[in-house]
């Protein structure tokens, strides 16, 4: 048997093992075996890192557009020729599958596509005499180190979602993965060097809350960006706020799909079913809760179930798997344990994932997808994050209710509806107090050239990830007035101008 790997930080351009002597352990979902140990950082490891982001912002902050964007260039072109690499690492440290794996690594670069486009993004404004001889224009200027904190469920893309385009603003870059699955982030950092990246502008340390009470407090990590549950969303924006950092914090979801009488059922049925199970359920845009509209639960749960049933559950590596396993056993324990608590509440389950056919090892973290319905909103399968392979069905007597039991949920973060009625879609993108809205579309990630992020306690501060927003988010503007009483003359010069 091969001996597991070990991980390690990746501090000022280089492999670096670090002080600290704890580690972590790395699962091969699939198997149920240790593939790796992961150094845990301590905050003198974490402090290495910023100290060498520190040392690389002075020159990178001074680096031309012209200069980031070929950098960010070839990264992209590297990124894109080994991305079935990156979805490999993907699947044998998180479980989802290869298919899944290759579109996270996809929507992951279409961040970096928009992050190549900084010379336009980066453009201030300019008012011309706004008094006599006097010009006014605004600049946007870097922050200096970011700190990035991500969730395991997105190895790869949602660091990609902060990553490049904190650099690409002048940033340098503190990374820390989440434990369960490092590799990905090594990778990354592997590639932005090959792609020419100065050595300190992105360093990836990883561990626990040590690693990131030190991110948060350090008092060179200027803006902090998270991805993760909202109890810990809380905790990052609390502490990095109260260390005077400007912080973005996209906390949990409890994401529904009403389906209105009028709407096609096998599309609703294939939409509910697909958003609800892949990458296992493991994905803050999963749909968690169906709302089904008087009088369509009975007709539309029934669809639902025999699709289920169809499902090809397996390791992620062997062809045809659609669904794989949870990320650690007690994930997978703590999710099961929903199926009896929900039958003891009194909901009705329809389909029992404990039973499904499972093509994989017999010690992997396994757990098919489930289905409960008569789902009441005062249950915990209605109230928790469960995170996994649960799709409950809650009914509404109408539409007016259907948007009440939206908007009353903690959560705002995505929502769905399913109607032929244009009329109706209107109304509910106007009416819903949720931050992402989907239209006959289950899972409303937005593109990378709008932002992505939610309401209520599925955000806290007030910049969304990647887009415009990240752009703000990742720089100061300053506002300059300037006056020039004699004209200044250059020397003859005949070459063609370059940008350098």
């Amino acid at each position: 048997m091969t001996a597991p790997r070990r991980v390690t930080h990746w501090v000022d351009g280089k492999s670096w093992g670090g002080i600290a002597q704890r580690s972590g352990e790395v699962f091969d979902p699939a198997l149920g075996t240790v593939a790796a140990h992961v150094d845990f950082a301590a905050a003198a490891d974490v402090d290495e890192a910023v100290a060498a982001a520190c040392r690389a912002f002075a020159t990178w902050r001074a680096s031309s557009l012209a200069a980031r964007s070929s950098v960010l260039f070839a990264f992209r072109s590297l990124l894109h020729s080994r991305r079935e690499e990156v979805a490999s690492i993907l699947t044998a440290e998180h479980g989802k599958v290869l298919s899944d794996a290759a579109g996270e690594v996809q929507r992951g670069l279409e961040v970096v596509d928009f992050a190549c486009g900084v010379p336009h993004l980066l453009k201030g404004a300019f008012s011309e005499n706004a008094s006599t001889g006097v010009d006014v224009y605004s600049i946007r200027q870097p922050l200096g180190v970011v700190g990035v904190i991500t969730p395991f469920n997105f190895p790869a893309m949602v660091p990609l979602w902060f990553v490049p385009l904190a650099i690409a603003c002048g940033n340098t870059v503190v990374l820390k993965p989440s434990e369960k699955d490092p590799s990905a982030s090594v990778f990354l950092a592997e590639l932005f060097a090959e792609a020419g990246l100065p050595d300190g502008v992105f360093n990836v340390v990883h561990g626990d809350k040590i690693a990131v009470d030190r991110v948060l407090s350090h008092p060179d990590v200027r803006a902090v960006s998270f991805v993760g549950s909202t109890p810990v969303a809380r905790y990052i924006y609390e502490t990095g706020t109260g260390h005077g950092k400007r912080v973005q914090a996209l906390g949990g979801a409890k994401n529904h799909m009403v389906v209105l009488p009028d709407a096609d059922l096998d599309l609703a049925a294939d939409a509910a079913v697909s958003a609800g199970f892949g990458s296992a359920g493991e994905r803050c845009m999963a749909i968690s809760v169906v709302v089904a509209v008087d009088p369509v639960g009975d007709d539309l749960v029934a669809r639902m179930a025999s699709r289920i049933g169809e499902i090809n559950v397996g390791d992620g590596r062997r062809p045809g798997s659609e669904m794989g396993p949870l990320v650690t056993r007690a994930h997978r324990d703590r999710v099961a344990s929903y199926l009896d608590g929900g039958v003891a509440a009194g909901a009705s389950l329809v389909v029992d994932g404990r039973g499904h056919p499972v093509h994989g090892a017999a010690d992997g973290f396994w757990l098919g997808p489930s289905l409960f319905d008569h789902v009441e909103p005062a249950q915990a399968l209605y109230t928790d994050e469960i995170f996994g392979p649960v799709l409950s069905v809650v009914r509404a007597p109408s539409y007016a209710a259907a948007v009440e039991l939206v908007n009353s949920n903690p959560y705002g973060n995505g929502v769905a509806i399913f109607t032929n009625d244009g009329g109706a879609a209107r109304r509910f993108q106007h009416e819903v107090e949720v931050g992402m809205v989907g239209v006959n579309v289950p899972i409303p990630v937005p593109v990378s050239y709008y932002s992505f992020g939610g309401w209520k306690q599925s955000l806290f501060g007030d910049s969304h990830a990647y887009g415009p927003d990240a752009i703000h988010f990742y720089t100061r503007s300053k506002a300059v007035t300037s006056r020039w009483l004699d004209p200044s003359h250059g020397g003859l010069n005949l070459g063609f101008p370059q940008n350098t």
